[in-house]
């Protein structure tokens, strides 16, 4: 029994001694080495002077669009253009079959022949009765007849004069010439059709005047305070109507900025009140004949500079149910999650109106793992100073 008893106490001894030397082992053992600072690239924020763009969205056309009409009907025979090429001023394009409009030039010309006999036996008759009068060879009423008959034939000869005009007018729209030098486009109408009464065609193309060319496009009564307080002068001028009011830019479909500078030549003189807009015009000039109409494209201005403005990347900004922070990091590497007011953007770049000063430091990059305190390694960043479209 005393035999027992030392083997059990004998075990619990060798027990504890493995535990104590487990425990040991396990406080010598070395505890993990601490992450590395995150490293974060930073850009140094600069003042500089930043214009405030104004976007609106218009659509190009000639500066002059002149429809070319049939002003009569009948059959193309003829159609002397290339379409999509220039055109002269007086250029004939379009031949109309001729034949009945000539037809009535004759027959016109025949009515006209009829008047001008019957005004020379009207001329030839109170020539004869004039001097019988005077001496009372015949009555006076004879006379008045006479008179009458003359005065009658003469209106008659006024009248056939005036419809062989109007003959030969008509018989001349037959060949329609081209009103203005431009760019013409593709005809409605081919040779062989008939044309010039509904519902065949009447608008048989365009002409178009496409240097310079003109955009039209509208803003919204917001945005027509701005436009209106930066050119005001130009904009409410009293007497003759300037043109060259400010300097545009035309942004084309691609993105890419036209190269010619633009101004705007003529504006409405309300907004409509259905749309809450108003129409403006303004002309590019176009010598390359890059722009054609009809094309969609963005006019821009500057309505505002902001002077010595610190702006900094969008991609920099948190935004959190309104509120917005920048990571700033100081020279030590310690980073602050700050609260700032942001103000207007432009293109990439968003303008801070308050919370950040200049020559400090915001993080660019990995915004979701810094906390304000931890400690980061910054890396320069080259400076962003936004693209326009």
């Amino acid at each position: 029994m005393l035999q027992s008893v030392s083997s059990l106490g004998r075990l619990r001894w060798a027990t504890a001694v493995a535990f104590v030397t487990v425990a040991l082992a396990a406080c010598d053992k070395a505890e993990p080495p601490a992450p590395p600072p995150l490293q974060v690239a930073v850009l140094e924020v600069t003042p500089r002077d930043i214009p405030l763009y104004l976007d609106m969205v218009g659509q190009t056309r000639g500066s002059v669009d002149i429809p070319i009409r049939a002003r009569v009907d009948g059959v193309l025979e003829e159609m002397h253009f290339l379409e999509g090429r220039s055109v002269t001023k007086d250029q004939l394009l379009y031949v109309i079959d001729p034949t009945p409009y000539e037809s009535r030039v004759v027959e016109a010309k025949g009515h006209l022949a009829q008047a001008r006999t019957s005004l020379a036996k009207a001329r030839s008759d109170l020539e004869r009765i004039r001097p019988l009068a005077e001496i009372d060879a015949v009555s006076k009423q004879d006379l008045d007849s006479a008179v009458a008959q003359f005065e009658a034939a003469k209106g008659a000869v006024q009248a056939a004069e005036a419809q062989v005009e109007q003959a030969e007018i008509q018989r001349s729209y037959t060949r329609i010439h081209a009103p203005v030098a431009g760019l013409i486009g593709i005809t409605q109408a081919k040779v062989g059709e008939y044309v010039g009464r509904s519902p065949n065609p009447v608008v048989l193309n365009v002409v178009s005047q496409t240097d310079p060319i003109r955009v039209r496009f509208s803003i919204n009564e917001r945005e027509y305070l701005r436009f209106s307080r930066e050119f005001s002068a130009a904009m409410r001028e009293t007497g003759e109507r300037q043109t060259g009011i400010a300097d545009l830019q035309l942004i084309l479909a691609d993105g890419t900025v036209h190269e010619h500078i633009g101004h705007i030549i003529s504006f409405d003189a309300a907004v409509d009140p259905t749309t809450g807009t108003l129409t403006l015009e303004a002309d590019f000039p176009n010598p390359d004949r890059l722009v054609l109409p009809g094309q969609f494209a963005r006019v821009r201005a500057v309505v505002e500079e902001r002077k010595g403005a610190l702006a900094v990347p969008q991609r920099a900004v948190m935004e959190t149910q309104g509120l917005f922070q920048l990571a700033v990091v100081a020279d030590d590497g310690t980073v602050e999650l700050r609260r700032v007011e942001m103000g207007p953007r432009v293109d990439d770049q968003w303008i801070v109106e308050s919370g950040l000063k200049a020559g400090e430091r915001i993080a660019l990059e990995g915004l979701q793992r810094l906390r304000t305190g931890m400690k980061a390694v910054p890396t320069a960043a080259p400076a962003e100073t936004g693209k326009k479209d």
